[in-house]
């Protein structure tokens, strides 16, 4: 897993970095200075995010050295500093296009619409719950999920605790209120119209996305 996440990050970068996740470095000032303005800040991983940023292709010396046991502390490396290297990677990639946040959203909504489909598959095909029932579960099933999620992903830098994690779960929901009633409306619509249940799923969920990121960024994390 290491020497994959090194090979993309030499990749789109175009430097060759040993490796990419150190934070033990020296550099000349005016190549700091010419990466600035393009620094993502996206996690601590300030190394790759120079390298990524540059006008042009920096030189990269390793000075070889040995850890010895660690002696205090723990890993900074968790699944928390994994997720931050991949939104860099994308920032670096993509984000000229697509704001890094939306990319995070979208992931996130990713696997909000597999919870979808399978709660959706399970209580409308096996359980034989009406479609309406089926599809309504499924909505506000996903849409808890993806705001804890993003609360703790996509936002964490304005991440929700406490009294306010809960009014923000209740803002989100309010949010998503409007998305959600099209989004069973229209799926039932396309339903009667047709029977392709599961085609009938995804444009319900296809319809309420962009009024979820866009309301939510303003009205539920709207931090200063």
């Amino acid at each position: 897993m290491s020497r994959f996440a090194t090979h993309i990050a030499n990749w789109i970068t175009g430097t060759k970095l040993s490796d990419p996740m150190s934070g033990f470095f020296m550099m000349h000032r005016d190549a700091f200075l010419a990466s600035l303005p393009r620094l993502s800040s996206i996690g601590f991983k300030i190394l790759l995010d120079i390298s990524a940023s540059s006008d042009r292709v920096l030189k990269i010396i390793d000075v070889p050295y040995q850890f010895r046991s660690r002696q205090r502390g723990e890993s900074k490396l968790d699944s928390m500093a994994l997720w931050e290297f991949l939104l860099l990677l994308l920032d670096k990639s993509i984000g000229r296009y697509i704001p890094v946040r939306f990319i995070s959203f979208a992931l996130i909504g990713g696997s909000g619409v597999l919870l979808h489909v399978g709660i959706l598959t399970l209580l409308f095909k096996f359980l034989n719950a009406s479609f309406v029932a089926a599809q309504t579960a499924a909505t506000f099933t996903a849409i808890t999920t993806n705001f804890l999620l993003n609360n703790a992903l996509t936002y964490r830098d304005q991440k929700l605790k406490g009294v306010k994690l809960w009014v923000g779960w209740i803002s989100f929901n309010l949010v998503c209120t409007i998305g959600a009633v099209a989004n069973v409306g229209i799926a039932n619509w396309m339903f009667a119209s047709n029977s392709m249940w599961l085609v009938d799923g995804l444009a319900g969920i296809a319809v309420g996305v962009v009024w979820n990121y866009a309301m939510s960024s303003i009205f539920t994390w709207n931090k200063k």
